[in-house]
């Protein structure tokens, strides 16, 4: 559909990327205009996980032909479908992945845009997360169909002609699902021909070896109606709880671990104790008295954090993929500025991340923070204020 050129803009002294239309326009007026409506929506939809488009122009070939091209920011990072290459992905990143292009999706269709390529070519990993590319020639919701869009990604109404539709996006999302989970797409055909040759009767693939909510939903998204897929507003709901379940299962798993720990000690402590009891009256134990083994807990690095290392706590949950990959960018630094001024020292302690804890519960509100991430930050914040009272 397409060619992408890396190229220099010469006026802001930038690299670019350009996107040219390989499909020439020169014969009808018709989809010159559509071509431009399109892109001038796209361009009016901003998101942190999509490509910003700078700009939109027209021009002539050397075969004589008039071709679009989109220009765009040249972003560095890997294409999804070479990570898929090396195979399938744990299925808490391949969620957290596809819950962040659900979002792009959910805005997107809420401005009455339908992206209609939803692929692994076309979700670039960076070091901000995914992003969506090629939301520089979307179509609007009612659209007459037409063939743009990558065949093993293509809704079956779509080969009936039926006018362009949220739903699928929704279909290609549980392709891209299907594919990081498995390593391949849920139907062998590549081409247009081969998608219109195949009768599919049978309910959709489901994955192995994942939650059942995920498998489901998969599923879900791969229906023959449109109409019996969920939304992309559904998805991001799903995914949130699936995510959320997982986090909460590996802080009781961690919970056990040190319950286990502690049980071990405690073992360890009682069978010194009995040891001591057998040893002769003469051997004096000289225990330490309550105020020196404050002093001494005080004073050990390993048994409480400082301000910092608090902090720092903080910042390693709120970029770790697990449970927070799915927030945004800006979110991010909203929250990272907001935390640098809690640990300035002003007023009572007592008081110092109320800020902080507010702007998470307004971005859960939101739907922009998963609940797993909220639980995980507020215990971090939990040991800023211890640290901050011993300080």
């Amino acid at each position: 559909m397409s060619v992408i050129w890396r190229a220099f803009d010469q006026s802001l002294h930038r690299m670019i990327a350009v996107k040219v239309l390989t499909a020439s326009l020169h014969t009808d007026h018709g989809d010159r205009i559509s071509v431009r409506s399109e892109a001038r929506a796209a361009a009016r939809f901003i998101h942190p996980d999509t490509i910003e488009i700078y700009d939109y122009g027209e021009t002539v070939t050397t075969s004589g032909g008039v071709a679009a091209y989109v220009v765009m920011p040249l972003l560095d990072g890997m294409p999804l479908a070479e990570r898929i290459e090396a195979g399938p992905l744990p299925w808490t990143e391949a969620a957290a992945i596809a819950l962040r292009l659900a979002r792009v999706l959910m805005a997107g269709h809420a401005r009455g845009l339908v992206h209609r390529d939803v692929t692994a070519e076309n979700v670039l990993l960076t070091a901000n997360g995914p992003k969506l590319l090629d939301f520089g020639i979307a179509a609007w919701a009612g659209d007459p169909e037409d063939d743009r869009g990558t065949p093993p990604y293509v809704a079956p109404e779509r080969l009936l002609g039926a006018p362009t539709h949220p739903a699928v996006d929704v279909y290609a999302l549980g392709v891209l699902l299907h594919t990081m989970l498995t390593g391949r797409t849920p139907y062998p055909e590549t081409t247009w021909e081969e998608i219109e040759a195949a009768c599919r009767t049978s309910p959709p693939p489901r994955v192995p070896g994942v939650p059942h909510a995920v498998a489901s939903l998969c599923q879900s998204c791969l229906a023959h109606r449109p109409e019996e897929r969920p939304t992309a507003a559904d998805i991001v709901a799903e995914l949130t709880s699936a995510l959320g379940t997982a986090s909460l299962g590996l802080h009781v798993r961690r919970g056990l671990t040190v319950a286990g720990s502690a049980a071990v000690a405690l073992s360890a402590l009682l069978w010194f104790q009995q040891t001591e009891l057998k040893q002769p009256v003469e051997q004096a134990v000289v225990m330490p008295s309550p105020s020196s083994s404050a002093r001494y807990l005080e004073s050990s690095p390993a048994a409480v954090a400082t301000v910092e290392q608090a902090v720092d706590g903080f910042k390693t949950v709120l970029e770790a993929r697990t449970p927070c990959g799915a927030t945004d960018a800006d979110v991010v630094l909203d929250l990272k500025q907001v935390l640098h001024a809690t640990v300035t020292p002003l007023g009572p302690y007592e008081s110092r991340t109320e800020n902080v804890r507010q702007k998470l519960s307004d971005r859960l509100r939101e739907g922009r923070l998963a609940p797993a991430c909220l639980s995980e930050l507020e215990a971090r914040l939990d040991e800023i204020d211890a640290a901050l009272r011993r300080d």
